[in-house]
């Protein structure tokens, strides 16, 4: 019985261990996007911007503010399921300040384990993921969140879409207000004093379809890099409060302005 049950030990030993290094390995990039891209328009800087918020325009744009519809972001990263971390890779499709689709593989050894396809499209928002489907009103309103906080990969939205407006808090920081149905959401965002880069968007949110409440959710940028010959965020986290940890991570390896997605955001799967 002994070499019996220390057999099954060495096996689900070598079967953890394998599996733990396929959680280590990251997938390939997805391939880069290739549909064709429209040239950017640009508008005027406007007046009257809070203090810090004028400041960040200053340094990722100049006085000339790129004028985005769409948007196009691909890259890998890291998620947390049920207490596991996988590797990832990602593409997030935008019409800035309407709908998005978010196409997500988690993978291990390189490879697909699961899939994610979210869409929020006219309000509404269905998130399939392999366990079952989200939809109500509560993932409708973290998704009407998540549209504006991704739009930090093309911030200029923040200022050229009238849907949103900016309120000033104090010398680093200012609260960006977004629509959400017939009422609105606030976001908090915090600027780095020395280079006056974001550096954190916090909201509540609420977790869960069965959340009583909502919860304080936050968004950091971690590194700032030039991107599409402007200075962009490519290294972003995401974490619950209750979690203490970022469940998410993004690297952004290619961004497309300006392409065609009024189709492709409807798909599932990959856009190419």
């Amino acid at each position: 019985m002994k070499p019996l049950i220390i057999g099954m030990l060495i096996i689900a030993a070598s079967l953890l261990l394998l599996v733990w290094v396929g959680l280590k390995i990251q997938p390939l990039p997805f391939p880069a996007y290739a549909a064709p891209a429209a040239d950017l328009t640009t508008t005027p800087l406007p007046k009257g911007l809070p203090a810090p918020v004028e400041r960040f325009y200053l340094q990722v744009y100049g006085e000339n503010i790129p004028v985005i519809e769409s948007a196009v972001i691909t890259g890998r990263g890291k998620l947390r399921v049920k207490g596991i971390t996988f590797p990832a890779r990602f593409q997030f499709t935008h019409r800035t300040g309407k709908d998005y689709r978010h196409y997500i593989e988690t993978t291990i050894w390189g490879q697909p384990v699961m899939k994610v396809n979210e869409h929020f499209l006219d309000g509404v928002c269905k998130l399939e993921l392999p366990f079952g489907v989200s939809e109500g009103f509560k993932v409708d309103q973290g998704a009407n969140l998540a549209l504006w906080a991704e739009a930090i990969w093309m911030p200029s939205v923040w200022i050229t879409d009238p849907q949103a407006r900016w309120e000033p808090r104090d010398a680093n920081s200012a609260v960006l207000v977004v629509p959400f149905g017939e009422t609105e959401e606030r976001i908090t965002v915090q600027f780095d004093p020395q280079t006056g880069l974001v550096t954190h968007l916090e909201s509540m949110r609420f977790k869960e379809t069965t959340s009583s409440e909502k919860i304080l959710w936050m968004n950091d940028v971690l590194t700032w890099e030039s991107l599409n010959g402007y200075m962009l965020p490519v290294d972003t986290s995401v974490t619950w409060l209750d979690e203490g940890s970022p469940w998410a991570n993004f690297t952004v390896e290619q961004i497309v302005y300006n392409s065609d997605v009024n189709d492709s955001i409807r798909l599932n799967g990959l856009s190419k």
